[in-house]
């Protein structure tokens, strides 16, 4: 147990991060809406959804180890923090860093693609898990096993371009009885599919889903960051 102990000791002070941003503003999207949150963007994605509105986090950042991310998310003062990218599972130390935020006393959400295993993740953590639709081109990276293991305390999201995408995202909620497992978002992709018209659809059919807009597009247009 003491060789353990230590090993994981040499992994926290080995781990390190590509970093694009790290920068506190208003949570925009999931149940955490308006939040104030800090957020640490990771670097690299594996997908290239065509409606992508972080592509300037595929590539760059900064190698930063965990310590100095904890000090630059601890000098904001604010206990809600949510890890995103890009697809921050990508990088083998996120992991590492979403348990040491859990461990500093932090409420942590990541945001993931759900293309890649979300099994690993400390639990204590809410992963807000896309499930990509067609017009995202990158349906068929969906990880379909990683929706068993939601549970009440993570939450789906499912953004929408078109009526088809919105068709088949109704038929992946009722064939997978998604809305029993945990929160589901549908939102839609700003300029090409009316926010309203998404809002009737969804009274038409009576999902039980939650409508939602991006916040801080609403606030603050198409800018990076605030």
């Amino acid at each position: 147990m003491v060789a353990a102990a230590v090993a994981k000791l040499v992994e926290l002070a080995d781990a390190k991060l590509r970093v694009t941003e790290v920068f506190f503003s208003i949570q925009g999207e999931s149940t955490r809406v308006g939040l104030p949150t800090v957020f640490v963007r990771l670097t690299g994605c594996p997908l290239r959804c065509t409606w992508c509105d972080t592509e300037y986090a595929f590539t760059g950042g900064e190698t930063r180890s965990l310590d100095e991310i904890l000090q630059t998310v601890a000098g904001f003062g604010c206990k809600t923090v949510c890890v995103t990218g890009g697809e921050p599972l990508a990088q083998k130390h996120c992991l590492t860093l979403l348990a040491a935020l859990c461990n500093a006393g932090y409420s942590v959400s990541l945001e993931t693609s759900g293309a890649l295993d979300i099994g690993g993740i400390d639990p204590r953590v809410s992963r807000i898990m896309d499930l990509k639709a067609p017009d995202s081109g990158e349906e068929t990276k969906n990880l379909w096993t990683n929706l068993d293991l939601l549970t009440a305390h993570d939450e789906l999201k499912l953004v929408l371009a078109s009526r088809e995408d919105y068709d088949w995202a109704v038929s992946a909620c009722r064939q997978r009885r998604l809305s029993e497992r945990c929160p589901v978002l549908f939102s839609p992709v700003q300029g090409q599919l009316d926010p309203a018209l998404l809002a009737q659809w969804i009274i038409d059919d009576k999902l039980p889903v939650r409508f939602q807009l991006q916040l801080h597009k609403v606030l603050w247009g198409n800018a990076k960051s605030r």
